[in-house]
């Protein structure tokens, strides 16, 4: 029988990922980011409270987080693997080109917390194609597939 060959998943805090993305309060997306596969998966964490200011007007009475933020904290957990795969000696940016078959299945509430599953589906150059799932409880609350164009500066 042949060695396996365990593989350490990493994880990246709220510090780390500031190092590795441009992103700041209040539009950055996620706090941290566990089981990293390299540029192949992750996870995303993001602690979904009452403090955010998206919810003075997205609803006051009821409160939902917005779709549109859903999918850019899918964007950001994507686009943070990638530029920490590519250990680059400068910073990365990664530019979201494409959404595709997104659907929003329940409303992520305050008090949530959203996991959010990537997965590398294809990668091509400097472009990549993750599917992407958010979870609250087990339940999935929202997918897509996003596209991304990783520029490294030199």
């Amino acid at each position: 029988m042949a060695d396996a060959v365990a593989s350490t998943l990493e994880a990246v805090d709220v510090i780390g990922l500031m190092k590795l993305l441009p992103h700041r309060y209040p539009f950055l997306m996620i706090d941290r980011i566990v089981d990293i596969d390299g540029d192949n998966s992750a996870v995303g964490i993001k602690n979904v409270t009452m403090n955010e200011l998206h919810f003075l007007g997205h609803f006051p009475d009821q409160p939902v987080m917005p779709g549109v933020l859903i999918v850019e904290a899918m964007a950001q957990t994507a686009g943070a693997i990638c530029i920490r795969a590519a250990r680059a000696a400068k910073p990365s940016l990664v530019y979201f080109l494409t959404i595709d078959g997104a659907k929003f299945r329940k409303p992520v509430v305050p008090g949530d917390q959203l996991r959010i599953y990537v997965k590398k589906l294809k990668k091509r150059g400097n472009l990549l194609k993750f599917a992407c799932e958010g979870m609250v409880d087990g339940t999935k609350v929202a997918e897509a597939e996003i596209q991304a164009m990783m520029v490294v500066d030199e």
